[in-house]
């Protein structure tokens, strides 16, 4: 496999290819294409250790570097993933926090590996999309909640 035109580079400190194969394994079109060894040591391994991935997170071309300590991720980068309903919400939602990870507020989660979540019910950005007093509902509802709740979303659109 060639490396796509533009392709999303993740830092991760030595767990790219266990972050890699949990994606693959939690969200759908996500799978992992290729491992690459350090030809020789680095600053943060020594030849033979896993340096890069290159996966596939929900259609999107991504490649881990286990780079070492030196950065650490935030939130002013996430992944957002369009859910159909509460079931496939709660999937998502339950398999990053359930593996480590941690809830945060409005459909934001991190992964154990610090990578930022938006769990995101089409519901909801629909509903923001409307604009108005019933996306103004639907927004202040999302404020309160950590993962989203869907029919608390469609009651707040009715009024």
């Amino acid at each position: 496999m060639t490396i796509a035109k533009n392709t999303i580079c993740l830092w991760y400190d030595k767990d790219a290819e266990a972050a890699a194969r949990f994606y693959a394994e939690t969200f759908p079109d996500s799978s992992v294409s290729a491992v690459h060894r350090a030809p020789s040591d680095y600053p943060s391994g020594k030849a033979g250790d896993v340096l890069t991935v290159e996966f596939t997170v929900a259609g999107i071309p991504c490649l881990g570097l286990n780079g070492g300590p030196a950065f650490k991720h935030n939130e002013a980068f996430s992944f957002q993933i369009a859910t159909e309903d509460q079931q496939e919400t709660d999937r998502y939602w339950n398999a990053i926090v359930g593996n480590g990870g941690q809830e945060s507020a409005c459909g934001w989660c991190k992964d154990k590996w610090g990578i930022s979540w938006q769990i995101t019910p089409r519901v909801l950005t629909e509903a923001l999309a409307v604009g108005g007093d019933e996306a103004k509902r639907a927004f202040e509802a999302m404020m309160d909640m950590k993962k989203i709740d869907v029919d608390a979303i469609k009651a707040a659109r009715r009024g």
